[in-house]
C-alpha cells in the first residue's frame, strides 16, 4: 500500500463515526465519507507532515458535513440552528436573510460574521476584542433567537426542524419524466409498505395523502429500536407510532377504508424485522387491544401472511432490483407477460418533488402488495423511496365502495395494464 492507503486505514474508522454520528441516514453518510476520501486523496500531495493526516482528513470531513447540511438547506430541509460549528455560505434563501435582518443587531453581526464572513469564533474574538467565551455564549444565544424568529415552512414544504421530521400538510408538487436510459441497478433494503430498513439506527417518518385533495390523512414516525429475536430468529425491533391529523378522516370518504386498513385501529405497532439472504421480511407484529397486547409471528399461517408476509413462505421481498423484463410501458399502456404477481422495474424517471430533482428508477408492484392493485415505486440511487402511487382496478372492491373507481374518482390519473384500466387513489411520502 501507499502512504495515503496506509494512513487512511488507520484513521478510517475515527473518520466514521465522526460522520455517522452526525448524521442519522446511511445513505447520506456514505455520500459524505466517500466525497471526503477522494477530496483527501486528491489533496494528500500537498500534506507535509504526515503526522497530522487525522486532523486533516477530519478537517476535510467536516467541510463536506457542512457542504451536506448547506444543500440540504437550500432544499429547506433544515434550519440554520442544525449547521454545523463552521463557517457556511451566505443563506440564498430569503426568509433566512429576512429572519436575520430582523434580530437585534448584535446577534445580527455574530451570525453573519461566522456564517457569511466565514471567520472563525477566534477570529470574531480578535476582530471584536472580546474573550472566545463571550463569542461563543453570544452565537448560542443568537442561534437560539434565529430558530425562534424563523417564519414556518410554506404549505407543501418538506422540512427537518429541531431535528423532528415533519411531513406538509399537504402533497408538494411533483412531476415525473421518464428517460430514455438504462435503468440503474438498486438496492432496496426497505419492508414492502412500510418504507423502513431493518438496520440499527434507522428512523423516518411517511404519510398517506388523499388524490385529488392532496392532504396527508395519516402519517407514521418510525425507529429501530435495537436487537430483538423471536422463535430464535435474529432481526431488529422496530415500533411504528400512528399519528392521525386533526380533523381526522371521516366516515365515507374513500380514504378511510385505506387508513382503517392500514391503521388496523391501532396507535402503535411493534415490529420485529430483517434482512438475510437477498430479503427483507417481517418476524413479528404487536399492537394493544384494549389492556392486552397482541403478538403475531411468522409462525402463525394465513392470520400472519394475510397482514404482514410476502413470498413463499415468508421469504420476503428482494433487495436487488434490477430489469426482468416481465413488463413493457409506453406512456400510460402497460402489457405484462405474468399471471401471478410480481415486481419488475418500469424505467428510469426524474422525479422532481417540491422543486428538488431526483434520479429514480420505477419498481412496478403487480398483485404482491395487494390482489388487483398495481403501485409505482420511485427509488433513488441508495434504493431509497421518493415517492410511492397506487392504482387501483378499475373493478378493485367495487362491491364495498358501490362504483367503479373512474366514478369514484373521475379526474384521477388512469394506467392500463393488458387493457384493465387502473386509477389513481393515493401518494405516500418519506422523509428521513
Amino acid at each position: 500500500m501507499n502512504d495515503f492507503e496506509t494512513l487512511l486505514a488507520s484513521c478510517r474508522t475515527a473518520v466514521e463515526r465522526w460522520v455517522r454520528s452526525r448524521v442519522s441516514s446511511s445513505a447520506d453518510a456514505e455520500d459524505i465519507l466517500q466525497e471526503t476520501y477522494l477530496a483527501a486523496f486528491r489533496r494528500f500531495p500537498e500534506l507535509r507532515n504526515l503526522s497530522v493526516f487525522l486532523p486533516w482528513i477530519l478537517g476535510i470531513a467536516r467541510r463536506k458535513y457542512a457542504d451536506w447540511c448547506r444543500a440540504q438547506a437550500r432544499r429547506k430541509e433544515i434550519l440554520l440552528g442544525s449547521l454545523p460549528d463552521m463557517p457556511a455560505d451566505t443563506p440564498e434563501d430569503s426568509a433566512v436573510e429576512e429572519t436575520l435582518d430582523a434580530l437585534p443587531e448584535r446577534d445580527r453581526l455574530m451570525l453573519r460574521l461566522f456564517y457569511q464572513e466565514m471567520l472563525s469564533q477566534k477570529q470574531i474574538s480578535v476582530q471584536l476584542r472580546i474573550p472566545e467565551g463571550t463569542v461563543k455564549s453570544r452565537m448560542s444565544a443568537a442561534r437560539d433567537r434565529f430558530r425562534s424568529a424563523y417564519p414556518c415552512p410554506p404549505k407543501g414544504e418538506i422540512a427537518v426542524k429541531q431535528n423532528k421530521l415533519i411531513l406538509p400538510r399537504l402533497l408538494p408538487d411533483y412531476s415525473i419524466v421518464w428517460k430514455d436510459e438504462p435503468a440503474f441497478p438498486v438496492l432496496c433494503e426497505e419492508l414492502t409498505g412500510w418504507f423502513i430498513v431493518p438496520k440499527p439506527g434507522e428512523k423516518l417518518v411517511w404519510g398517506m395523502y388523499d388524490l385529488p385533495s392532496r392532504k396527508l390523512d395519516v402519517s407514521y414516525e418510525m425507529a429501530v429500536t435495537g436487537p430483538a429475536s423471536v422463535h430464535g430468529l435474529e432481526g431488529v425491533a422496530i415500533t411504528a407510532k400512528v399519528i392521525q391529523p386533526q380533523p381526522a378522516v371521516p366516515e365515507g370518504d374513500l380514504m378511510r377504508g385505506a387508513v382503517d386498513a392500514s391503521t388496523g385501529g391501532q396507535e402503535e405497532w411493534r415490529f420485529i424485522a430483517q434482512e438475510k439472504d437477498g430479503f427483507t421480511r417481517f418476524l413479528s407484529a404487536e399492537h394493544i387491544e384494549g389492556e392486552t397486547r397482541v403478538l403475531i409471528t411468522f409462525l402463525d399461517g394465513d392470520d400472519f401472511m394475510d397482514n404482514w408476509g410476502f413470498g413463499e413462505d415468508n421469504r420476503g421481498t428482494p433487495v436487488h432490483l434490477e430489469p426482468l423484463g416481465k413488463l413493457q410501458r409506453k406512456g400510460a399502456e402497460l402489457t405484462t407477460r405474468e399471471a401471478k404477481p410480481f415486481l419488475d422495474v418500469a424505467g428510469r424517471c426524474c422525479v422532481t418533488l417540491d422543486g428538488t430533482p431526483h434520479d429514480t428508477v420505477c419498481v412496478m408492484d403487480f398483485g404482491m402488495y395487494c390482489e388487483g392493485i398495481v403501485s409505482e415505486q420511485y427509488l433513488n440511487h441508495q434504493g431509497r423511496t421518493v415517492l410511492w402511487r397506487r392504482f387501483n382496478r378499475d373493478d378493485w372492491a367495487v362491491d364495498r365502495y358501490g362504483k367503479r373507481w373512474s366514478e369514484l374518482l373521475p379526474g384521477n390519473e388512469q394506467i392500463t395494464v393488458n387493457g384493465q384500466r387502473f386509477v389513481h387513489w393515493y401518494d405516500c411520502l418519506c422523509i428521513r
